[in-house]
């Protein structure tokens, strides 16, 4: 039996999918609460416990990587011998050595990259893929295996990949490194463990201070890189543009969606599936067939009111977030709504939070609720941010909150954190519905 502790999690919730669907017996604990990770471990009849149930001896537990060591179920497993004990990363490290693997690691952009990535690769064998908004797949034909790889604490060194696609190295979890250097060396650390090619984006001046010594090709808009496009047309909807591999035109790819940090995703993927000489109609039919990673830019409407349910956690994707609301929905208010993880983020990078939550209209702040936000030696509340944005307010999350979103209506309502935020949105919701 394979036991996973904190199996609610977005990368534990599909990773236990993933062996359950290869035959294995698996059962799980966490909270009580609701996530939205449940639907899937609910469809495939996995057993979720309650924090304090413990399987039968000589079982296998992986432990979810946001438990530390003092937590008392983790204290419990390590002092039965007759468990074989993993880490989320340390099994998933494991299970990935069996398979074509494609890692996609960066600050921002992981999970949707993944997410095209294995929608590029199931068109050409089969393929497996574990994404961080809590999908997985795995059968026994899989060729290929699509993963988000976590930089946190490094824990993306426990993977040995054929290639992996970098998307940029924006410095994050300040509560862990150092400094930029820090964090680049962690990713420097981690190419050496790629056995093929290294995919970058070179339009980031941060990727491009890499000291890397593995084969590596780069990709973006400027026709300096290996990869580039030349965009022909953007609107709303849609991308086109001219692809080039080492200045040779390929051809004319069209892209069921905008927004250029989109964009620079795609070409990160694009390059893998050059590199795996996949032909470049399949690629486009991978494309096509992109449907958007959950909680990444996700799109309800109702009457004239738009709401945008987004994993952005970082300024940088703060900031492209927006970028990409106001551009498909330029003639709306935007009304951005943002809920911070971990006070060491938000202390290190409050200014430049503020900068990108000001392009929005309208902002609204929600305080840290989450029992991983506090952290040793930062004392501070959501007021920190407030006072740096130009106009913006904190509000609660429940119909007192809703009513004062409300209010703007109608507008567009931009949701922003990796934290539940959706709890707000469907608050909104059911109250202009009522």
């Amino acid at each position: 039996m394979l036991f996973f502790v904190g199996i609610k999690g977005a990368g534990m919730a599909a990773l236990a999918c993933m062996m359950k669907e290869i035959g294995e017996l698996v059962e799980g604990s966490d909270l009580d609460k609701h996530f939205f990770t449940e639907e899937q471990l609910h469809e495939l009849h996995i057993p979720i416990h309650s924090f304090g149930t413990y399987p039968s001896d000589g079982a296998t537990i992986i432990i979810g990587n946001a438990f530390k060591e003092d937590f008392e179920d983790v204290k419990h497993i390590r002092q039965n011998k007759t468990y074989t004990v993993y880490r989320y990363h340390e099994f998933l490290g494991k299970l990935a050595k069996n398979y074509v693997t494609v890692a996609l690691t960066g600050s921002h952009g992981k999970t949707t990259t993944t997410t095209m990535m294995a929608s590029i690769l199931r068109q050409y064998k089969e393929t497996a893929y574990l994404i961080g908004d809590g999908h997985g797949h795995l059968s026994k034909d899989s060729v290929y295996l699509a993963i988000e790889a976590d930089e946190y604490r490094r824990f993306f060194h426990a993977y040995f990949p054929k290639y992996a696609v970098i998307t940029n190295v924006d410095l994050d979890h300040v509560d862990y490194y150092k400094d930029e250097a820090d964090y680049r060396q962690a990713y420097e650390d981690f190419a050496e463990n790629v056995s093929d090619t290294l995919i970058l984006f070179g339009d980031d001046p941060q990727v491009r201070q890499l000291r890397l010594t593995k084969k590596h090709l780069f990709y973006g808009i400027d026709p300096k890189n290996d990869v580039y496009a030349e965009i022909l047309e953007e609107d709303t909807h849609h991308t086109r543009f001219n692809l080039y591999y080492h200045k040779e035109y390929l051809g004319e790819m069209t892209l069921p969606f905008s927004g250029r940090h989109l964009v620079w995703n795609a070409l990160g993927t694009i390059t893998v599936a050059l590199l795996e000489k996949i032909p470049l109609p399949l690629i486009q039919k991978g494309l096509n067939e992109f449907k958007g990673a959950s909680r990444r830019f996700v799109v309800e409407t109702n009457k004239d009111n738009v709401y945008i349910d987004d994993y952005a956690h970082h300024p940088t994707e703060v900031s492209v977030t927006i970028d990409a609301a106001k551009l498909r929905y330029p003639t709306k208010p935007l009304i951005a709504i943002f809920k911070p993880h971990r006070v060491s983020r938000l202390f290190h990078f409050a200014d430049e939070f503020a900068k990108a939550l000001d392009k929005a209209d309208f902002v609204y702040l929600i305080d840290f609720n989450a029992i991983d936000d506090k952290e040793v030696g930062i004392d501070i509340d959501i007021t920190y941010l407030q006072k740096r944005c130009k106009n913006a307010s904190v509000i609660t999350e429940d119909q007192a909150g809703a009513i004062i979103l409300a209010q703007h209506a109608p507008a567009c309502y931009l949701f922003m954190s990796s934290k539940d935020i959706y709890i707000l949105s469907d608050a909104l919701k059911r109250y202009q519905n009522s």
